[in-house]
């Protein structure tokens, strides 16, 4: 009974929160559309829209849902809706996602809702959307497959420290440790943090920033967003602070211009020739860092999900791993070359991301009134497109409820089909890096256990991002004690 009367509760409070969203935004970006025929669909309940059904479907584990049941009942890959105060549309399937990638910044740009400036503030005063864009201006220089390269051996180095923390243990809580590294990762190579005493300080704040970064926008004492906001605060002056000593210590020959994204920051001017200020950095830094590990974290815990479940697809993986690991010297770390051997293994990570994608899809806004599919969308309108329309359509995927890492053989899915890093100019410019960690995470895990599952059934949450509900729970097996 409790449970309910707090359900009831949390309810209330999103109803209310997504009533001043509504009045907030209601008068912000109206059309002057006037003509042509909308897609078919429906705007939901008063204020609320669509946004209830939109956000429980993920709670309940299955988020396809919301956009299989309305496929099906209007017998479009294009309807309408209403989400969070705004009027939307939903693209599905590889021409959607084909359509708003390829029209990127000409009649459709990324939106979110402003409620992400209160916790990134930017320093210059202008959008996250603008920082945004002056960010993918400066990193693919270092997040190119080339540039990655140098860092496999930290990766490879921090991941042996990493799980020295699971053995000796009988069991452990998967989610939380695939976090701890890929956090430490980001702390090592975009700001030269390895200390785990140092990581743990912005860990913790770190995590009630991004647990409220996805809760409702209530900017009152003690609800997870005014704490997200307080924690980003206080890792920005932590940045600040790193970012101070990094400037001293490249004018004195201590640091290396290019040891990591923090010394290209500082290094590179725009093309006025300013630098950007300590603030404006932190900002930055700071994004990455949400970037640079929570999509991988989840991946990470739900390839030990499946390959707990699948022990043929664990023996294949174990046996690409092992051979690698027999081929290195006593001490040797993990280069290029090993990364490009890992074929199976991949496959078998991409199959993850299908079934499980963290982002499971992007809201984009439109520039101006556009026609799809024989659709009128006018200007203004929200609209998003889903990972799973083309993940788990049976069209696209036959049996796409069967683990599968053949489909990614040869030259894999059809183009615009698999998309867990995005499309276009908007491709998320860190799927190498990905790609990396990833698989050196892979790579000590096999060699060092076998494991299941303590909760077979265990529920999986999509909020927004695909989690285990209880953390997943696994039971060791060191080889070394088999």
């Amino acid at each position: 009974m409790e449970l309910f009367y707090v359900s009831l509760l949390c309810l209330f409070i999103l109803l209310i929160s997504l009533s001043f969203l509504f009045l907030f935004n209601n008068n912000k970006n109206k059309s002057t559309f006037s003509g042509g025929q909308l897609p078919p669909g429906n705007s939901g309940w008063a204020v609320i829209g669509e946004s209830l059904e939109f956000l429980s479907t993920g709670w309940k584990g299955h988020p396809e849902n919301f956009i299989f049941d309305r496929i099906s009942k209007y017998s479009s890959n294009v309807f309408k809706t209403h989400l969070f105060g705004e009027k939307a549309a939903v693209f599905c399937g590889a021409s959607g996602n084909k359509f708003l990638f390829s029209n990127e910044n000409k009649l459709v740009q990324a939106w979110w809702p402003s409620s992400v400036d209160k916790i990134f503030p930017s320093s210059t005063q202008t959008s996250s959307k603008e920082e945004a864009i002056k960010m993918r201006k400066m990193l693919p220089n270092f997040l190119k497959p080339e540039a990655l390269q140098r860092y496999i051996g930290i990766m490879d180095h921090i991941a042996q420290r990493h799980f020295k923390s699971w053995e000796n243990q009988e069991e452990v809580i998967v989610f939380p440790l695939a976090k701890r590294y890929t956090f430490w990762l980001a702390c090592r190579l975009f700001v030269s943090v390895e200390d785990p005493n140092h990581v743990a300080k912005l860990a913790d704040p770190f995590d009630v920033l991004a647990s409220g970064l996805i809760s409702i926008p209530i900017d009152l004492p003690g609800t997870p967003f005014n704490r997200a906001i307080k924690a980003s605060n206080f890792i920005r002056k932590e940045l600040v602070e790193i970012i101070k000593q990094r400037k001293i210590d490249l004018a004195e020959g201590k640091a290396l211009p290019n040891q990591d994204i923090l010394s290209h920051m500082l290094l590179t001017s725009d093309e006025n020739g300013k630098f950007m200020h300590e603030l404006d950095i932190a900002d930055k830094i700071l994004g990455l860092l949400i970037g640079g590990h929570d999509t991988a974290s989840s991946a990470c815990a739900f390839i030990v999900k499946y390959l707990a479940e699948l022990p043929e697809i664990y023996e294949g993986v174990y046996k690409e791993q092992m051979e690698i690991a027999k081929s290195k010297a006593a001490g040797e770390l993990l280069n290029w070359e090993d990364i490009q051997k890992m074929r199976y293994s991949w496959n078998v990570a991409c199959e993850v991301l299908r079934l499980a994608p963290p982002l499971q899809g992007a809201f984009r806004e439109a520039l101006a009134d556009f026609t799809f599919n024989g659709f009128s969308i006018p200007k203004g309108w929200k609209i998003y497109w889903s990972a799973n329309s083309t993940h788990r359509n049976p069209e696209v995927f036959p049996e796409p409820l069967k683990f599968d890492p053949s489909r990614f053989e040869g030259s894999g899915p059809a183009p615009y089909t698999f998309v867990p890093f995005g499309g276009g100019p908007r491709m998320c410019p860190g799927k190498e890096y990905a790609r990396l960690e990833i698989l050196v995470f892979m790579h000590h895990l096999v060699k060092r256990f076998k494991w299941e599952k303590i909760i077979p059934d265990e529920k999986i949450v999509v909020n927004p991002m695909p989690i285990p509900a209880k953390g997943l729970p696994v039971k060791l097996y060191p080889h070394n004690k088999a």
